[in-house]
């Protein structure tokens, strides 16, 4: 198993290198030699896990996908670890029932909520015993959606993702084997943004328009309205009491992109935080890795980049030029399970033939984005060393 240097990020004021195998992406099984020569009618599974949903592809080794199926979210640090594989598992078996119950030779796992080695070591014993008598020839990677959403949108072995969804994350990594990664855990790690907490940030200055104490905005007559609430009092109370699940704040974040869209000062001060959040963890973590002056890509996805608001991405985009001149921005309106398969043919020695194949083939499925040009540039060039 290949060891991977970690540049320390987050938990720390230092940079240290440590040997931690079980976080660059544990592979175990009877197939986990080269599968260069894997059977034709042989199957591999990808799977991408997030707080929201759940993509699943089960692949041949030539490039086409098989099946596709979507579920619940199954990160495990929102849903518990035995939760989480219960999803999981179900969804592997009725992608893999469409496939035509072909043998699995491979199945690639990325989870939000992966974030430190406990985690990691934890979930991969658990789902290798999970999953060891229906597929016990099949290698199984694990490892953060970060990785996924990074193949989705570059090959290149210098490059840095940042995914903005319900919450937000970062990772970087070096053609030497050096990676940048944070904990992820909201507030508590020093994170802002996301779509949890951008809605959650909408209602605290709605409350305090209410009241008087903050600056008058219409998020306070926009978020009762999309909530199906009379008025933010009864929102409030309603959150209160468990009537209404917390997690619907996520819900609110396009309620701050219009009333961005109409001038509204407070939510316009919301989307100018959030690109600077982005453009904070994406510009750190190339520093961090010694690479600002590098043209190294920066890839973006999760729902409310792929949601495409006008003055988020050019804020982006300019602060990032800003700071990092050199710096490739791309962004990936795809499904990262998409970079989850990628991951999972490269490791079972696809070619390229193979990978183009795929990209033509998810265009096709629901699980990604139908609209996004082809452009095969993912498929090219010299393969990382990860």
């Amino acid at each position: 198993m290949s060891e991977a240097r970690f540049v320390a990020a987050g938990c720390g004021d230092s940079v240290s290198d440590v040997v931690a195998d079980s976080v660059s992406g544990m592979v175990t099984g009877a197939a986990a030699d080269s599968a260069a020569g894997a059977a034709a009618d042989a199957v591999a599974v990808a799977v991408d896990g997030g707080g929201s949903k759940t993509d699943v592809l089960a692949v041949s080794m030539g490039g086409q996908v098989l099946a596709s199926v979507q579920g619940p979210g199954s990160s495990p640090q929102a849903a518990g670890v035995a939760a989480s594989i219960g999803t999981i598992t179900a969804l592997i078996a009725e992608a893999v029932a469409r496939a035509g119950a072909l043998p699995v030779t491979r199945i690639g796992v990325y989870l939000s909520g992966l974030d430190f080695p406990d985690e990691h070591t934890t979930f991969a014993a658990t789902f290798r015993r999970a999953t060891r008598e229906a597929y016990p020839a099949a290698a199984v990677s694990i490892d953060n959606d970060l990785f996924a959403l990074l193949r989705a949108g570059t090959r290149e072995s210098d490059a840095v993702a940042v995914v903005c969804g319900t919450g937000m994350n970062c990772v970087g990594v070096r053609a030497d084997g050096a990676q940048v990664r944070y904990p992820a855990l909201g507030t508590l790690s020093g994170d802002w943004g996301g779509g949890w907490h951008l809605g959650e940030q909408a209602l605290w200055h709605a409350a305090r328009a209410l009241d008087g104490r903050g600056p008058k905005t219409t998020l306070l007559q926009r978020i009762p309205a999309a909530l199906g609430a009379p008025q933010l009092c009864d929102v409030i109370e309603a959150l209160h009491v468990g009537r209404l699940e917390s997690v619907r704040l996520a819900d609110l974040s396009p309620v701050v992109f219009s009333a961005a869209d109409d001038a509204d000062a407070v939510a316009l001060s919301l989307v100018d935080r959030q690109a600077a959040e982005i453009v904070a963890l994406a510009v750190n973590t190339l520093r961090r890795l010694d690479l600002v002056q590098r043209p190294v890509p920066v890839v973006l996805g999760g729902g409310l980049i792929r949601a495409g608001h006008t003055r988020l991405m050019r804020s982006i985009e300019r602060d990032l030029a800003s700071a990092a001149p050199a710096a490739r921005l791309t962004v990936v309106r795809r499904s990262p399970v998409f970079g989850a398969a990628l991951l999972v043919l490269e490791a079972a020695g696809a070619d390229d033939t193979a990978l183009v194949r795929l990209g033509d083939s998810t265009q096709r499925v629901g699980s990604c984005d139908p609209a996004e040009p082809t452009d095969y540039a993912w498929a090219k060039g010299p393969v990382g060393s990860r």
